[in-house]
């Protein structure tokens, strides 16, 4: 039977419908859905001999050209057609993969004894600000290790297979010969002699240091910008000169068990110095606080130390806890926890207030009421960020890359498997809403959203970024990095990493100031 000219009546208004009797009703449905935006799982549509079922004949219905059918409904939104053609991943390359959610970020292959260096290179992918300076088209003079970066960095980002990073530890011998070091055990062994193992802290530390003259905003650098934080040294509460840091110590003894105890041991210790004015040794206190907490603050597990009584350094397994947040307000001096306390107060309620709408949102099962509430996220994060910056200090907003807040969040480990110092293996975990952030994000404070104009984007509509934030702060898993092996590691795997014995233990941690 051909096609028939049918009428479909909804809502007062007419619509001219095409019926072909040789498809089933939800053919006919499909077409009224897109004639009416009544969804065919909420469409009545009335027949002869009442509501027009799934599975009902043609045949005994026997509809007419030109008869009219009464459709019962809410209608909801048309779908538009996709701005940009649809790509299927089969036709994808290499690049456009790479840039894929549902791909996996590439590894880096192991050289020989290379864990360690191709752990820090991971480490280092955490930080966004880092791959922009580095691959800024006015940094057209980078040093040598700084050249062989970016170019590893962009290698990265637009391949799916593992990387061979060779011209990098070539370049990071070089400039640091110390990583060349041959191993004493295989020349012991009479095998043919290779590199040695190597500390991750210490390459993290020297390539960090080597890109320290990569531009940043302004007239300073990168690594100054974002990395750098100040710390006052007090004697006997007289303080002394002004101290740059790059890292703060945790150091690991018998009594310490969560990380910030650790931390705090490192900031305030006991002295014995001789002193001229009694003529003998005496004690001293000594306490440090930071006068500047940088955006990235790195966290160093002192896990190896020196044993005189076998004559080497030992890995220290104790079992310490880390948390996925930190508040990094305590290591301050007085006279800074007063300038950051104000937002950092604001900011722990911002945060609370995000997590229970979210999950608002997660539990509400009719799309269309979460569709009329998305709009409205945007706008209370507008507010929420303009009440954050009038209690954010004048002097800690000009600095850039200063924490404003002192809290933070673990985005990136690097972890230390075996027993000794000179052996083992290292791997890396980056936070996966590192590498797929939502957009749009505004370059100029760091993980904040830029809605004033996310909300104008002709290209992303307001239900798209508050689902993309929603899917970044609603997902709390990482990416562990095996050197060329990666894979996805569960939030509720992390306790895993606190030590306590032969397996991984986190040694060296990097975290993020968080912002509204």
């Amino acid at each position: 039977m051909p096609a028939l000219a049918v009428h479909i009546k909804h809502s007062g208004k007419v619509y001219d419908v095409e019926l072909d009797t040789d498809l089933p009703p939800t053919a006919f449905k499909s077409n009224v859905y897109q004639a009416t935006g009544v969804p065919v799982e909420r469409m009545k549509v009335m027949a002869k001999g009442g509501v027009l079922k799934d599975d009902a004949s043609w045949t005994k219905i026997a509809p007419k050209a030109g008869q009219t059918f009464m459709v019962i409904g809410a209608a909801g939104e048309i779908p538009k057609a996709p701005e940009k053609p649809v790509v299927f991943l089969e036709d994808m390359d290499d690049q456009d993969l790479a840039q894929q959610s549902l791909t996996l970020p590439v590894g880096l292959t192991n050289l020989g004894n290379t864990c360690y260096m191709n752990s820090s290179i991971q480490l280092l992918r955490a930080v966004p600000e880092l791959r922009s300076a580095l691959t800024s088209p006015s940094y057209t003079n980078p040093g040598s290790l700084p050249r062989q970066m970016r170019e590893l960095f962009v290698n990265l980002d637009k391949t799916t297979s593992a990387v061979t990073p060779y011209s990098f530890l070539q370049t990071l011998r070089a400039v640091n010969p110390q990583f060349a070091q041959a191993d004493r055990r295989e020349k012991a062994l009479g095998s043919s002699q290779g590199f040695a193992q190597q500390d991750a802290e210490e390459c993290l530390g020297q390539i960090i240091s080597s890109l320290r003259e990569v531009p940043g905003e302004g007239d300073k650098k990168i690594v100054d910008q974002y990395f750098m934080g100040q710390m006052q040294r007090i004697m006997n509460q007289r303080p002394l000169r002004p101290e740059t840091v790059f890292k703060v110590n945790c150091n690991i003894t018998i009594q310490t068990n969560y990380l910030m105890t650790g931390i705090m041991a490192s900031l305030n210790e006991q002295i014995s110095k001789h002193s001229p004015t009694l003529n003998r040794d005496a004690t001293y206190t000594q306490e440090l606080r930071m006068t500047r907490l940088p955006t990235y603050l790195q966290v160093h597990m002192v896990r190896f130390s020196w044993r005189s009584d076998i004559n080497k350094k030992a890995k220290i397994m104790r079992k310490v806890k880390f948390p996925p947040e930190l508040d990094g307000t305590d290591l301050c001096t007085t006279e800074v926890q007063e300038k950051i306390l104000p937002a950092s107060r604001k900011l722990k309620e911002i945060v609370n207030a995000r997590a229970d709408r979210r999950k608002i949102r997660k539990r509400s099962k009719e799309n269309t009421a979460a569709t009329k509430d998305l709009p409205d996220e945007l706008e209370e994060r507008k507010r929420e960020r303009e009440e954050f910056d009038k209690l954010v200090d004048p002097a800690v907003k000009s600095d850039v890359g200063a924490s404003a807040s002192g809290l933070y969040e673990l985005v990136a480990i690097i972890t230390h498997k075996g027993a000794a110092a000179d052996s083992g293996h290292y791997m890396s975990y980056v936070k996966k809403n590192v590498f797929y952030p939502p957009a749009p994000i505004s370059a100029s404070d760091g993980d904040a959203m830029d809605v004033d104009n996310a909300a104008s984007s002709s290209s992303t509509s307001a239900a798209d970024i508050v689902a993309q934030l929603d899917n970044a702060e609603g997902d709390d898993d990482w990416f562990k990095f095996d050197d060329d092996k990666v894979s996805v590691f569960p939030a509720e795997k992390l306790a895993t990493l606190d030590g306590g014995g032969q397996d991984s233990s986190a040694y060296v941690l990097l975290y993020k100031s968080k912002s509204a």
